[in-house]
């Protein structure tokens, strides 16, 4: 938009931050007065258990987000022109609980905004959501302006010379690399025009009254300490600590027991980070020769790689990205979910794979390497669906993102673009091994074993009894349960179930595409 229109609303989802924000920053300078809001969208919230982190983070960096907005409209010399200014109405955040699809042309419509702005959101139900909403706003005379935010470069930026995506990461990657310059990762530069932030009328929101309501409020409990701490400072606390330790993220990241990753992925998911202000610090320390950096850097094209599939190939929901893949047989009956539950629990005997689930399941976070350990386990030795273990990821990660969280399963069962060949398979003791060596993050996790010495702790099972003597009051196969299925045999079983893609037709790949795609996004 070119012309300045009285009043807008800016629509926060998963960027909740206000610093660096495309959404807002467009708002801001074409709007004279702009408001802005966040909807517990019950859409999303109903499905979840009344005790979730996710709905604790977003609480505790709404309300951070809320007092920043309110600095923000305070602070600039013409806030005070504002005819509400008087009144004791200040700017900040309009939060809603009930149906985005409803509470947004609702609240549009009480403002008087003759546009919203948002950051794009690619996920299929995202996107059908905003198709609704843009349709509500019209009908009251309203527009739906949505720009590119939670990624560097997406949908149709990065394409092959023949304006295809992409379907493997390197050349993405080379592209991708190719691409980007200052202007890609330059701030926008909010503060410029704060001054069109405008107070909350009453008739909004009550005077003087908190803004953001308490968990209980929306049918939540309180989770108590989050491991990642929220909002916009925790982002910088996070990155400060990391910035120290950078340069030897490649040499530090695939061990879970030492402190290698950023554990940045919980506020790019949710926005209270720029992406652009952790590519531009990346790319530049790339540039000076930081090893570190270019490993991370390239970390953070991997998610716009799984971003833009996702746009292109809205099929990966319910889906294998290569649909061939669906022609798998996958184990079923009780055996398989005692299995299933036995992975969930972090009982499955294998020590390393235990330790990761049961870190998922108390903090709700997971290390990378091991993610990838827990997942070709679940798919490639207990031969259970790949959809089934992205669905409890997609419940208990606090960093859950449809796009990352789809990408990296299906590359663990074969099935997605650039993934693993089917016939690698990890082997869960050789793992541990070699990225817990001295047991650690095991000890941590496992306590139950963590008498063991190094030697006999990957696989307990196999530990001379003298080594066992050191966890006399621990058996094998009682308090630490002995291995659910062997290696060896799972692995030769696995070979056997993917054999299926060497006999697949054309006929078979072009009967699977007919499918539709599912219609929820996780």
């Amino acid at each position: 938009m070119t012309e300045v229109i009285d009043s807008a609303l800016v629509w926060f989802r998963r960027d909740l931050r206000s610093t660096d924000h495309a959404a807002l920053y467009h708002a801001l300078k074409n709007a004279r007065r702009v408001w802005c809001a966040f909807v517990f969208d019950t859409d999303i919230l109903d499905p979840l258990p009344r005790f979730d982190r996710r709905v604790d983070f977003i609480q505790r960096s709404l309300v951070e987000l809320d007092q920043a907005l309110e600095a923000l409209g305070q602070q600039h010399p013409l806030a005070q022109l504002h005819s509400s200014a008087a009144s004791g109405a200040t700017c900040g955040l309009i939060v809603r609980h009930g149906s985005a699809k409803v509470e947004i042309p609702k609240l549009a419509a009480q403002l008087g905004v003759q546009a919203v702005y948002a950051n794009h959101d690619d996920e299929p139900a995202a996107q059908a959501r905003d198709a609704l909403v843009r349709g509500q706003l019209s009908n009251q005379g309203a527009a739906l302006f949505t720009s590119k935010d939670h990624v560097v470069f997406e949908r149709n930026e990065v394409l092959t010379g023949n304006d295809s995506p992409y379907g493997v990461f390197t050349p993405y990657k080379n592209a991708w690399l190719k691409k980007i310059d200052p202007f890609y990762v330059k701030p926008y530069p909010i503060e410029r025009y704060a001054a069109h932030l405008a107070p909350i009328p009453a008739k909004v929101h009550p005077i003087g009254s908190p803004r953001v309501p308490e968990l209980a409020t929306i049918g939540f409990e309180a989770v108590g300490e989050l491991k990642i701490p929220a909002g916009m400072s925790g982002a910088q606390a996070l990155l400060d600590d990391f910035l120290h330790r950078i340069d030897h993220y490649d040499e530090t990241r695939d061990f879970p027991g030492i402190k290698g990753p950023s554990y940045l992925s919980t506020h790019l998911r949710f926005g209270t980070v720029s992406i652009r202000q952790l590519a531009g610090l990346a790319w530049d320390r790339a540039k000076a020769g930081s090893a570190g950096a270019q490993t991370w850097l390239s970390e953070l094209i991997w998610r716009d790689f799984y971003h833009q599939i996702l746009f292109h190939h809205p099929h990966v929901v319910g889906h294998a990205y290569k649909r061939e893949y669906d022609l798998i047989k996958w184990a079923h009956g009780a055996k398989a979910e005692a299995h299933l539950q036995a992975w969930c629990d972090g009982r499955t005997g294998y020590p390393l794979v235990d330790a990761a689930m049961r870190q998922l399941n108390q903090t709700g976070y997971m290390h990378n390497r091991l993610r990838m350990v827990v997942a070709s386990f679940l798919i490639k030795d207990l031969g259970i669906d790949w959809r089934r273990g992205e669905a409890y990821f997609a419940d208990k990660l606090l960093d859950f993102d449809l796009a990352a969280n789809n990408g990296g399963w299906q590359w663990a069962a074969s099935s997605g673009c650039d993934a693993q060949p089917w016939f690698r398979i990890f082997n869960p003791i050789n793992q541990s091994e070699k990225f817990d060596p001295q047991g650690k993050f095991i000890r941590r996790y496992v306590p139950e074993l963590a008498a063991l010495p190094d030697r006999a702790l990957h696989a307990p099972w196999l530990a001379r009894p003298s080594d066992l003597a050191s966890i006399d009051d621990v058996v094998i196969g009682r308090d630490y349960p002995q291995p659910i299925v062997m290696h060896d045999e799972a692995r030769a079983e696995t070979l056997e179930r993917y054999a299926v893609l060497k006999t697949a037709t054309d006929k078979d790949i072009q009967k699977l595409a007919r499918k539709k795609p599912a219609k929820k996004s996780g």
